[in-house]
Order: structure tokens, then C-alpha cells, then sequence
């Protein structure tokens, strides 16, 4: 009442005068100590249909349809008026039919209010949810520009890993062949002036039939040291670029784990971006099913009075 009809029961509120003091024989008797019998008849045929709720929406339609008559009534006046005035104007059927009807708009009243607070509920889950979506694409977007940066940096490294084996396996080739023709060289140049002096009858004498040299070891290290420091610095050479050869492949290769490693966390974000699409496409399609799947309210029936018997 304090909802559907302020002003009346700020009235009742001022006079004292409560609801069990007019409401209770209705709700005691079903309306059936006051009320004509037609009227009677189409409230239970309301409560079984709709159920015990309805007593209290024939309740509120009485005092609506009463409510000028009642504002203007002190408490002895409202009470008489409950108890002789009120009956009175329901024996004709057309009043009562009247009253069913504005009783069962109450009720469709109700419900809509009902239905009215879920769909204001569901708009603020809706938006939630979409403010939650927005959020999600932002971190999304932030997350594939960081792993799309990762990315550059990482081919990057590998192309410079690349470039730099490749120059320096270009080295070693250079390197090697030089070493050869040098070693090639040596050997020719050797030849040459052994056979110059096997062919000296003075120098002959130094050298053996098998064509090794006669001379002391200090001789032949003093003739043989330069060419010796030359293929020591070329070996020395080619193993420190084996060194770093073998350098440059252990970063290549930790060049690749970290490319796989990058590769597994963009599958691992890919699979959470669409785990969170799927549960922000559950979360809206259960919203616009709970806000859609309401069914639409059914006119209440219009229930016939009873025929008299003649």
C-alpha cells in the first residue's frame, strides 16, 4: 500500500488506523462476510487460477477504486465506510467484473516491475561485460605489440647470426685455401732447390741417396725455423678461427631455443586470447539469454459469473 497508494496511507498513517482493522474479516473470510456472492465467486475463481498473492491485488484495487472517498473520511467514517458503503457498490456485476479487472492489472503491474528490475539488471551485466571485453582487447593489443617487438628483435639477432657465420666460414674457406697454396708452394720451392743442389757436385755430399739432409739438427732448424713459424702462426690462425666458428654456432643455437621459447609463449597467448573470447562470448550470450528469455505475460482470463437459477 505505502507503494501503490502514498498519499492514503500517509492518511490512514495521520487517523491511526491500521490495516487489520478493516483488511482482516477480507483476507479471514475470503471477502465473503461483506461482499456480494458474484463478487465472491470471481475472486476464488482468480485465487485458483493465480494463486494467494491475488487477495492482496483485490485488496489494493478496493481501496484505489475507494481511495477519494477515503482521503476525505476521518476514522469512524473510514471504518463505516469499509463496512456498509464499500459492499454496497459491488452487488451490481459490472462493478465487480470492473474490480476483477483493475486487480489483475495490479498483478500484470507487478510482473512488469519484476521484469523491468531483471532487464535494468541485465543492461549493467551487459555493460560490465562489455567494459570487461574492452579491457581484455586493450591487454590483448598490448600483449601482441610486445610479442610482435620480441619478434623483430629476435629475427633480427637471427639474421645477424646468420650474416656473421657466413663471413665467418667465408674466412676459414680464405684461410684454408691460402694455407694450401702456401704449404704448395713451399713444397715446390723445396724441390727446386734440391734438385739444384743434388745436381751441385760441392752440395751433393749433404744430402743422401733418399734425398735427406746430412747437416746437424741445429743446421737444420736454423734452415727450417721460418717456414716452421709460418705454418704455426697459420695454425695458430685457423684454430682461433675454429674457436670462434665454434663460438658463432653455440649463439646460433641458443638463438634458435630462444626462438622456440618465443614460439611457445605465442602459443601459449594465442590460446589464452581465444580462452578469454570464448568466456567473454559465453558470458554476453548467457546475458542476452537471460534477458530475452523471459516469456511475455499471458491477459488473464475473464471468468463468467454463474448464471442465477430462475
Amino acid at each position: 500500500m505505502k507503494e501503490q497508494l502514498p498519499d492514503l496511507h500517509s492518511h490512514f498513517s495521520d487517523l491511526n488506523l491500521e490495516a487489520h482493522m478493516y483488511a482482516s474479516q477480507w483476507f479471514l473470510t475470503l471477502f465473503t462476510a461483506k461482499f456480494p456472492l458474484c463478487m465472491v465467486f470471481h475472486i476464488i475463481d482468480l485465487l485458483l487460477c493465480e494463486g494467494l498473492n491475488i487477495i492482496f491485488h483485490v485488496a489494493l484495487a478496493l481501496l484505489k477504486t475507494s481511495k477519494e472517498d477515503l482521503l476525505q473520511a476521518d476514522f469512524e467514517g473510514a471504518l463505516k465506510f469499509f463496512r456498509v458503503q464499500l459492499p454496497k457498490r459491488y452487488r451490481a456485476e459490472e462493478n465487480a467484473r470492473r474490480l476483477m479487472e483493475q486487480a489483475c492489472n495490479i498483478k500484470a503491474e507487478d510482473k512488469a516491475d519484476v521484469l523491468n528490475k531483471e532487464l535494468l539488471l541485465t543492461k549493467q551485466r551487459l555493460v560490465e561485460t562489455e567494459e570487461e571485453k574492452r579491457k581484455q582487447e586493450e591487454e590483448t593489443a598490448q600483449l601482441k605489440e610486445v610479442f610482435r617487438k620480441q619478434l623483430e628483435k629476435a629475427e633480427y639477432e637471427i639474421k645477424k647470426t646468420t650474416a656473421i657465420i657466413a663471413e665467418y666460414k667465408q674466412i676459414c674457406s680464405q684461410l684454408s685455401t691460402r694455407l694450401e697454396k702456401q704449404q704448395a708452394a713451399s713444397k715446390e720451392e723445396l724441390e727446386v732447390v734440391k734438385g739444384k743442389m743434388m745436381a751441385c757436385k760441392h752440395c751433393s755430399d749433404i744430402f743422401s741417396k733418399e734425398g735427406a739432409l746430412k747437416l746437424a739438427a741445429t743446421s737444420r732448424e736454423d734452415q727450417g725455423i721460418e717456414t716452421d713459424d709460418e705454418k704455426d702462426s697459420l695454425k695458430k690462425q685457423l684454430r682461433e678461427m675454429e674457436l670462434e666458428l665454434a663460438q658463432t654456432k653455440l649463439q646460433l643455437v641458443e638463438a634458435k631455443c630462444k626462438i622456440q621459447e618465443l614460439e611457445h609463449q605465442r602459443g601459449a597467448l594465442m590460446n589464452e586470447i581465444q580462452a578469454a573470447k570464448n568466456s567473454w562470448f559465453s558470458k554476453t550470450l548467457n546475458s542476452i539469454k537471460t534477458a530475452t528469455g523471459t516469456q511475455p505475460l499471458q491477459p488473464a482470463p475473464v471468468t463468467q459469473p454463474p448464471k442465477e437459477s430462475t
